[in-house]
């Protein structure tokens, strides 16, 4: 806590004029200056400073106050804050920071220790003779950054050998200051040791500007690639950012941040002209991170991730985030796997610009590089596939957010919602209970199974029945479902990467009527292959809920006219191993007394009918996904077909319900 002794020692610590002249241009008017208002644009100097009463106001848009007040304003800080950032200004240590709890050198001291070794590092940059000096300016300039850029960044060489150590013992700070900064390491016999060297380094600030860490580089081919300072007093990778003291008036002015994944990458977007960038320390990006950001960038943070695997991780990392802030995550991968560094320096500033507009909710990424590995035309691929944006989404189990993104989710796959949200929070109780203590048996989730049962259990699909007294019904009912190991399966077993299955029961009600009426087409086939020849554009145009199924019926309709039946079955086996199964299930050829050309017709009409509803959400979840308030071509485009594939929608359910 704060005392009130310590708020005035730093009030009377900090000179408003010199505070106020970091970002203010004031000119004095007898007693007291003027200057126009950080905090809304105008042209007239509204801007009063008293520097007698320690005062300041803006008769433009009413602000003022004191010091804390001007600094809780321009750093988007909270009163307690205010006044650490004042006391860290002003090397005044807090109560609050002192007592048993706080042992080794004083805060001010290590940044001093950490300031005298950037300039040290980055004179043997720029002035050092030797191998090793000449090999870190060779790979800067090798990535574009010349003397005048490692000169601004302060970027620098790590010899080590004990040059660094000598040079902080010769201007006076201890070894205790030293070892406390992370600077060096106690070699044999208690000699203190260089912590970098054969490094190119860069220098870590504070907010404010202060050297606080360090990052070193190898040239080479040597492990680790990044050595960064471990945490220290005035270090926390998990809280700092790279380049954030720059960015931030950056950041206020555009309302938006972009965070890379590297030094080199921030350095280059800077000099670019992208000075609202930043990049996380070795770690990826946490809630800190995240209010550090909003305090500045009102309107939306950008991440740039790598295209590969590591980039999808971290973009599913920052997903825990999306409802816990204010401001629009965003995501943008760029073209041919490049980073920014590179692609800047292949393509330019004014290529980056247009990609950068057009990044995408942070979610859509997820989504599309999620199920981009799933095969969803097959039932079980979509029940793996939920099984695996389950553990994507169960940091948002209690998220007012999780309705639309379940929403998002169930129209792609084709499972209900209901059921969709109950796995995603089933899935997060479960990751809970792991992240806490384990009950130590049955299941991953913390059920135990029945006897007998296995993870893999999932229910077959049922053909619909035509019943005579006037419906075309499901013929299943979910109690009746046993055990079922065949081609409807999951690909993972039923179960997700944790171990927790989703039976394909919770397909929906489309969905599993739309594969149960296909099955009933490819009875039909195979039965008369001849009569369903003629209607081969017309399949042509189906969208299939089982990929399977489609090449099935074109395996079966390529026969010669005239092939037998059993023949038409065994080309079908041919394409999928489990057609002789699969075609046995047709309970229209043995229940209905319809003649083949109407009921050819009839299951024409009915599996269209399901394929152009299928169609639709799936226009619906895309469209969902769409964060742009002003649609463009492709939404347009895609309104249009939704509108013309509701009107066949209307015709064939008037078609189908005059037979039933």
């Amino acid at each position: 806590m704060i005392t009130d002794e310590d708020k005035e020692r730093v009030r009377q610590a900090t000179d408003i004029l010199q505070l106020v002249g970091e970002t203010v241009e004031l000119k004095r008017r007898g007693a007291d200056y003027w200057g126009c208002c950080p905090f809304h644009h105008e042209k007239s100097p509204s801007f009063h400073v008293n520097p007698t009463t320690g005062l300041w106001k803006c008769f433009g848009c009413g602000a003022g106050g004191d010091v804390f007040a001007y600094v809780m304003k321009r750093e988007s800080l909270d009163f307690p804050d205010s006044i650490r950032y004042l006391a860290d200004k002003a090397g005044i240590e807090l109560t609050e920071e002192r007592g048993a709890a706080r042992k080794g050198p004083r805060r001010n001291r290590l940044i001093e220790c950490l300031t005298e070794a950037e300039r040290f590092y980055n004179t043997m940059l720029l002035r050092g003779r030797g191998e090793g000096p000449d090999a870190g300016r060779a790979y800067l300039a090798g990535r574009g950054f010349g003397s005048d850029v490692c000169r601004r960044w302060g970027l620098g060489f790590a010899a080590g050998h004990q040059t660094l150590v000598e040079h902080l013992r010769k201007l006076g700070f201890s070894m205790q200051e030293i070892l406390a900064s992370d600077l060096a390491l106690r070699g044999q016999g208690g000699r203190l040791r260089d912590r970098f060297f054969d490094r190119v380094m860069f220098p870590i600030h504070d907010e404010q500007g202060r050297t606080i860490a360090f990052g070193g580089r190898v040239m080479g081919d040597a492990k680790p690639k990044y050595l960064n300072t471990k945490e220290t007093a005035v270090f926390s990778k998990r809280k700092h950012l790279f380049a954030f003291d720059r960015a931030k008036e950056s950041m206020a002015a555009t309302g938006t941040c972009i965070v890379c994944e590297g030094y080199t990458d921030v350095i280059a977007m800077h000099e670019a002209g992208f000075a609202n960038t930043v990049a996380t320390l070795g770690t990826a990006l946490t809630m800190d991170h995240v209010k550090l950001i909003e305090r500045f960038a009102k309107r939306r943070i950008i991440c740039m991730f790598d295209g590969d695997e590591a980039g999808q991780r971290a973009a599913e990392r920052a997903v825990q985030y999306i409802d816990k802030t204010s401001v629009e995550m965003l995501c943008v991968v760029l073209p041919d796997n490049l980073d920014p560094m590179e692609f800047l320096s292949a393509r330019g500033a004014d290529a980056l610009r247009p990609i950068l507009e057009a990044a995408q909710p942070l979610m859509d990424f997820v989504f599309g590089k999620r199920l981009a590995g799933y095969d969803l035309s097959v039932p079980g691929k979509r029940v793996a596939a939920l099984n695996d944006m389950a553990g994507v989404l169960a940091t948002l189990g209690d998220s007012m957010l999780l309705d639309g993104y379940a929403l998002q989710l169930g129209d792609m796959l084709g499972f209900d919602v209901a059921r969709v949200k109950q796995v995603i929070r089933e899935r997060a109780a479960t990751e809970r209970r792991k992240a806490g203590q384990r009950d130590g048996g049955g299941r991953a989730d913390g059920r135990r199974q029945p006897a007998g049962a296995s993870s893999s259990d999932v229910p077959p699909y049922d053909a619909p029945t035509y019943q005579e007294d006037g419906g075309y019904g499901s013929g299943y009912d979910d109690g009746e479902y046993d055990a079922y190991d065949g081609p409807y399966a999951p690909a993972d077993g039923g179960a997700g990467r944790e171990g927790q299955g989703v039976s394909t029961a919770a397909l929906s009600n489309d969905e599993r009527m739309q594969s149960a009426a296909e099955r009933e087409l490819l009875a039909m086939i195979a039965s008369h292959p001849d009569v369903m020849r003629g209607h081969g554009e017309r399949i042509a145009t189906f969208t299939w809920s089982d990929s399977r199924y489609e090449a099935m019926a074109w395996a079966m309709l390529a026969t010669p006219a005239g092939t037998p039946p059993a023949d038409v079955v065994r080309a079908a086996a041919g394409v999928v191993a489990e057609a002789p199964q699969i075609l046995a299930g047709g309970r229209l050829e043995v229940t209905s007394r319809m003649p083949a050309d109407q009921r050819a017709n009839f299951l024409l009409d009915v599996v269209e009918l399901w394929s152009k509803r299928r169609e639709v959400r799936e226009i619906k979840a895309r469209l969902r996904l769409s964060s742009t308030t002003v649609p463009d071509e492709g939404q347009i485009e895609l309104f249009r077909r939704a509108t013309e594939l509701q009107k066949r929608i209307n015709e064939l359910s008037n078609s189908v319900s005059a037979v039933v």
